[in-house]
């Protein structure tokens, strides 16, 4: 006999250890040139290349997560200065100090416009070292800078030097080359609206270093929200300013100014307001509050009921200004969604049927929308704040979804644990599982999930857990996807009073997870069962209905064991699966395994052909008198009643039950 063909095992386990190393993307390239040079055949090649091509999309999104929580803390520390300080100089540099920070860029800078002078300077540095560049000056439409200016819009080049999108000038050209900049990244600072939705440019941010760089989109809206504070900052400081100025005139002023001071008074008190209202929400953001708590606040601030819906306009938050909870109005999903895309394209809230809505957006993506229920018209400062809470609200509910997808990875590792070996200390998982907030004695449905775009089933069923109505946690085990649902859950169906089986929570369940995927999802459900063992049990009951689905041809479907028939009655009631195979195959299975035969699977062909001998040579790509050798050894090794119809039944169940339990045929 040939000598067996090199197995992709080692190979898949080498590129796990690698992946859990954080190994360098070479590292795991090479997993695949290794498997070829070991002459893994070209099946399971394809299976070691696709693997790696896997773990080379999970390593990037692992990065991708932790870069994404390092920006989302600086953009809290920037929430932090702005709460702490007035001062205009020292909010400026902390924001261009942090865009470089969180860039990585050699140098950042900002500069406004000089209105007298009719062109722009530089503002503030970090990371300069030439004097010549801190003092550039250009017109409306020079440079990148000057183009980002006269089209609101942000501009980025990976070598600016022979960039030909830009108007150079002799003296822009002297600058850059004196600080040695090449990629150059620019963002408008935005401010207010125009009848045509584009904000006034107070000023551009920058970003930049001394060797060419591609800027990616994120890399781009980032630099977008950093521009957002810093145009908040400058027009807050530049208001206080004129408020400050024109109460100091007044203050010479005489009795028939008495006018003017009322006014002024006004304008003071509404500042003090926006001011008073801009501590609240960033001191909201720095102790952790909801968005029920922004709801509140500015519902109380507005005088008038704020609610706060999810991109479905489902209602998050809905509050009166006295700060009690109020039904939502039940605004309609279609006209909601069409009025927050107007408030994100125009950058500014819109006043649509007596009510007034904002967007709250993180980068382009929509995460929820303000709906303020005031029929007047709101004035600046009013409108401002009522944008504001839109930015303050976008940072909590990035802070909530990054907290709950940390909480469910880190829940979901005593879930895999459990799964593991519940055996080992029950009492030990019980504990941990209340120091995590999850009562492991509480009855659960148990799905176990699986598709072919396995890469993004995980991330989706965080959100199918943390979308809606639904509670419960999940974890990546085994090459599927494990859902603990709360049986009590209105979502899932699941409650005592619903009356819904464990087959249609499975199919519930399998549509959407399938929708948020865009794939095929298989979804076998399991309980409800409580504790460590039951939980245990009720898995491998699930796990064993997967696979027969598998075998059944029903992927993409949702099922539970007592919707498979026989089969399902089989493995559901936990019988001896693999004492009965044993006793049934057993002596093929020895004989195979000693001798590295095919009777196994030979049996196996030979009832799937029905008993003909020519189709199961055709199956087995043997010669007829070889199949007919190895059913004569069979019959040596079960007995002359083997082909026997009630023998023949019990040994075509123990091939298929060998066959779901993860044995091969030989």
């Amino acid at each position: 006999m040939s000598e067996p063909s090199p197995s992709a095992a080692p190979h898949l386990r080498r590129l796990l250890g690698l992946l859990a190393d954080d190994a360098p993307a070479e590292a795991l390239g090479a997993v695949s040139s290794a498997a070829r040079a070991a002459g893994v055949p070209a099946a399971d090649l394809a299976e070691v290349e696709g693997a790696v091509a896997t773990a080379l999309r999970i390593r990037g999104a692992l990065r991708q997560h932790r870069r994404r929580e390092l920006q989302l803390t600086a953009l809290f520390d920037t929430a932090g200065d702005l709460a702490a300080s007035r001062d205009l100089d020292e909010v400026l540099k902390a924001i261009v100090r942090r865009a470089r920070m969180l860039l990585g860029t050699d140098t950042a800078y900002l500069t406004l416009p000089d209105e007298e002078a009719g062109d722009t300077y530089m503002r503030v540095t970090d990371g300069s070292v030439s004097v010549l560049f801190q003092r550039l000056r250009l017109e409306l439409g020079e440079g990148l800078g000057g183009l980002v200016a006269q089209t609101a819009s942000p501009y980025a080049t990976p070598d600016y030097r022979t960039d030909e999108r830009f108007r150079h000038t002799e003296n822009i050209n002297a600058g850059v080359l004196a600080e040695g900049l090449v990629a150059i990244l620019g963002v408008p600072l935005l401010l207010g609206s125009s009848r045509g939705g584009t904000g006034k440019v107070i000023g551009v941010l920058f970003a930049a270093d001394r060797s060419p760089r591609v800027f990616s989109p994120d890399e781009v809206a980032l630099l977008c929200s950093l521009a957002a504070h810093a145009a908040i900052a400058i027009d807050t400081a530049r208001a206080l300013a004129d408020t400050g100025a024109a109460l100091a005139e007044l203050a010479q002023a005489n009795a028939e100014l008495a006018e003017a001071n009322a006014a002024v008074r006004e304008h003071s008190a509404a500042m003090q307001r926006a001011e008073e209202a801009h501590d609240r929400l960033t001191d909201l953001v720095l102790r952790g509050g909801d968005v029920t708590d922004v709801a509140t606040s500015v519902a109380g601030l507005l005088d008038s009921p704020l609610t706060i819906h999810d991109p479905a306009g489902r209602p998050l938050a809905a509050v009166r200004p006295d700060g009690t909870a109020c039904a939502a109005d039940g605004a309609d999903a279609e006209w909601l969604a069409e009025t927050a895309e107007e408030s994100r394209a125009g950058g500014r809230a819109v006043h649509r049927d007596g009510r007034w809505i904002c967007a709250v957006l993180a980068g382009q993506e929509l995460l929820a929308s303000l709906v303020l229920h005031q029929r007047r018209r709101l004035d600046d400062s009013d409108r401002r704040l009522f944008e504001r809470a839109a930015v303050v609200t976008g940072l909590l509910l990035l802070l909530r979804r990054t907290v709950a997808e940390t909480e469910n990875r880190i829940r979901g590792e005593l879930i895999s644990d459990l799964l593991s070996d519940a055996e080992r200390d029950p009492a030990g998982l019980t504990e941990r599982g209340r120091r995590l907030g999850i009562d492991l004695d509480r009855p659960r449905l148990l799905l176990v999930a699986e598709s072919g775009a396995r890469e993004r089933l995980g991330a989706a069923a965080m959100r199918y857990l943390f979308g809606g109505d639904i509670h419960g946690v999940s974890a990546e085990h085994a090459g599927t996807v494990v859902l603990l649902v709360d049986c009590a859950d209105e979502g899932t169906g699941a409650g005592a009073g619903s009356g819904r089986s464990p087959g249609e929570v499975a199919r519930a369940a399998a549509a959407q997870l399938g929708h948020l995927v865009q794939a095929p999802v298989t979804v076998a459900a399991a309980g409800p069962a409580g504790g460590p063992r039951e939980l245990a049990a009720a898995y491998a009951e699930a796990a064993r209905c997967l696979r027969a689905m598998r075998v059944l041809g029903r992927a993409g479907e949702g099922a539970c064991v007592d919707e498979l028939g026989f089969l399902g009655v089989v493995l559901g009631n936990a019988q001896d699966v693999d004492g009965f195979v044993l006793a049934t195959l057993g002596p093929l299975l020895r004989y195979d395994e000693r001798r590295g035969t095919h009777l196994v699977r030979t049996l196996s062909a030979y009832f799937g052909a029905g008993g003909s001998l020519i189709r199961a040579k055709d199956e087995l790509h043997v010669h007829v008198n070889t199949v007919v050798q190895r059913l004569d050894r069979i019959q040596v090794l079960l007995g002359r009643d083997w082909n026997e119809p009630g023998r023949a039944l019990e040994l075509q169940l123990a091939l298929r039950l060998h066959l779901l339990s993860g044995g091969r045929e030989g």
